[in-house]
């Protein structure tokens, strides 16, 4: 506790204005209240530990000078449980009840005193008067009903909400009741609850969803998923609201059914009708999740309904990034056609200055038009844009300089977004392409420095990349004076950049063959075993992941060796033995890895364990 009166300044202050007397009164009381707080995290502290009498010895001296404080009574109580003095915490309670004040959740603490002695009908007798308590006032329900959760008396804490609930409208016990219907396993009263919330709040609906997410899966045949499904479809029958709509289309995207998901999203437009940011977000979702099909059945139902150009050239823009991604290199002609006419129809503008991002990475990075693009992307820069714009266009110019191999031109523009932007992520991202190009130009100490600045980073994700492109280059320049291994290897990682996947691993072939023992070997080994499963190598990867088990098994990228070689076998070779394995030695050699959660949660499937 903060005393005002230990600064002397403050005292001397205080005695001027107030006088003596009343100084010392408030400073007997503050003296006071410390000596109580002191005295109260002794006695928790001593029955913590298990020194029950001396708990009990401290709760009695508070009781008797706070008799109204429920808390020390209560302490004094408890204390004589586990000192096994029922007959006095009888007595105690027993007192308390008869002292003409209202404490019926004593009743609970009475009938729990009778529990610890095996006398349960008088245990359940006392349960029940304070059950009846409610007849008299329903508020009581708040303190007798957790009185009942505290000792897990789940079914009489029910009784209990649910009684106060029907005897007063102003009682609201949904919450505690959905909590104590999903430890009980009672799914459709647990649902219930949660959707009366809602209904009443519906504020509350993230908060009800993220407790839905607790017992649905992926699978519509879970029981949990088919009781919630028709619960809200039971609901929107009897009352047509939107808010039915919006749960459903949740419930259909935690199935991964956007198909179903799209039909309750085209209902909830069709009678609020204010934007389409929730079809828009649906079919982000469906596309990030591969389903190519119904993704562009919702793109195309956005473009349709559109009612403005701006969303008629998102809609585009989604479908095109669509079409990059799903395009082989025969089509790549006609994707190219499809972005300029969509130019001609909306403009080379700023308004179109996303959808001419998207247009000059797809011919730098898939249709090898590098020069093409980086034209195209000075012209755009030279237009009237917004800072963060022309600060998003260099990015991307920038990026294909370095693709191209054009490194000093990449540096001045990544270093001309840090200055438009400065106090934006997108600066601290530049930063770190500028140590991430220095570092494939082979500039490893100017690299170092970038990095260093960045590990402070604001943003985790590149704080994280930062820290661990830092020590590579660290840990690879130490023993290394001429750094000929880190070289190669930051060629390796640039042809993978570039695709050169082929030319990748020979560079790391050679790193392997003429550096042997060196410090990289084993991060050339990782690199080098994932570009061959990009390949489709799996053989070849997992020879890769087994040298590192087998030479650097206290190594650092230990545990992402398990974790590939055990995807591996799990999906790609068919020896599900194998993988359980791998996932086993993951859980038990390498409880702080990232990989942890993810392989306890494969190693249990694979074992046959019931997961929800």
């Amino acid at each position: 506790m903060i005393n005002p009166f230990q600064n002397p300044i403050a005292i001397i202050a205080f005695v001027y204005i107030y006088g003596m007397r009343n100084f010392l009164i408030i400073l007997f009381l503050l003296s006071v209240t410390a000596s109580f707080s002191q005295s109260e995290a002794l006695a928790k502290n001593y029955f913590e530990q298990g020194q029950f009498q001396k708990a009990l010895s401290i709760y009695e001296k508070l009781s008797d000078k706070n008799p109204y404080r429920m808390d020390y009574f209560m302490g004094r109580v408890q204390a004589n449980q586990q000192l096994e003095n029922f007959p006095e915490a009888e007595k105690l309670l027993k007192e308390r009840l008869g002292s003409g004040r209202n404490f019926p959740q004593l009743y609970v603490e009475l009938g729990y005193n009778y529990s610890l002695q095996n006398k349960t009908e008088l245990a359940t007798a006392n349960y029940n008067k304070a059950i009846a308590a409610l007849d008299t006032n329903p508020n009581f329900a708040y303190n007798i009903g957790n009185t009942f959760q505290k000792y897990s008396l789940l079914d009489e804490a029910v009784s209990t909400y649910e009684k106060g609930m029907s005897l007063s409208d102003k009682m609201d016990f949904n919450s505690q009741l959905a909590q104590i219907y999903g430890e009980q396993g009672k799914l459709e009263k647990m649902f219930n609850s949660y959707l009366n919330l809602i209904e009443k709040n519906l504020s509350f609906k993230g908060t009800a969803q993220r407790y839905f997410s607790l017992y649905t899966t992926e699978d519509p045949s879970n029981e949990a998923n088919s009781i919630l499904r028709k619960l809200l479809l039971k609901r929107s029958q009897q009352n047509p609201d939107i808010l039915y709509n919006e749960l459903l289309s949740w419930l259909f995207i935690q199935q991964k059914e956007y198909k179903k998901a799209f039909t309750q999203e085209k209902a909830i437009y069709k009678r609020v009708g204010e934007d389409l940011r929730g079809i828009t977000d649906l079919a982000y979702i469906a596309i990030a999740d591969e389903d190519y099909e119904i993704g562009r059945e919702i793109v195309n139902y956005v473009i349709e309904s559109s009612f403005t150009p701006q969303s008629r050239l998102q809609g585009n823009q989604i479908l095109m990034k669509m079409e990059v991604k799903t395009a082989i290199p025969k089509q790549y002609a006609e994707v190219e056609k499809k972005f300029e006419k969509l130019l001609d129809e909306f403009g080379r503008n700023r308004e179109t200055y996303m959808l001419q991002i998207d247009y000059n990475n797809f011919l730098a990075f898939k249709n090898n038009k590098q020069e093409m693009a980086i034209q195209n992307l000075k012209s755009l820069a030279k237009e009237n844009l917004r800072p963060y714009q022309e600060a998003r266009v260099k990015m991307e110019l920038a990026d294909i300089l370095v693709f191209d191999e054009k490194f000093n031109e990449a540096l001045i523009y990544y270093s001309q977004i840090q200055k438009k932007v400065q106090s934006d992520v997108l600066a601290q991202e530049a930063r770190f392409k500028v140590a991430r190009t220095s570092y494939f130009k082979g500039d490893f100490e100017w690299a170092q420095v970038q990095l260093d600045v960045l590990k402070k980073s604001t943003t985790q994700l590149i704080a994280n990349d930062a820290m661990e492109l830092s020590l590579l280059i660290r840990d690879n320049s130490l023993e290394d004076s001429t750094q000929t291994a880190l070289k190669k290897y930051a060629r390796a990682d640039l042809l993978e950049l570039q695709g050169k996947n082929t030319e990748a691993i020979a560079v790391l072939e050679d790193l392997l063959t003429n550096n042997k023992g060196e410090k990289i070997e084993d991060e050339a080994w990782l690199k080098q075993g994932e570009i061959y499963e990009k390949l489709g190598e799996f053989e070849k990867a997992e020879a890769n992941y087994l040298k590192i088990i087998q030479f650097y098994n206290d190594d650092i990228l230990a545990d992402d060796a398990h974790y590939r070689l055990a995807k591996i076998y799990e999906e790609k070779l068919n020896e599900p033995d194998k993988a359980k394995e791998q996932y086993e030695q993951l859980i038990f050699q390498f409880a702080d890895s990232i990989y942890y959660v993810e392989a306890r949660k494969k190693f249990r499937t694979l074992r046959g364990d019931a997961i929800n």
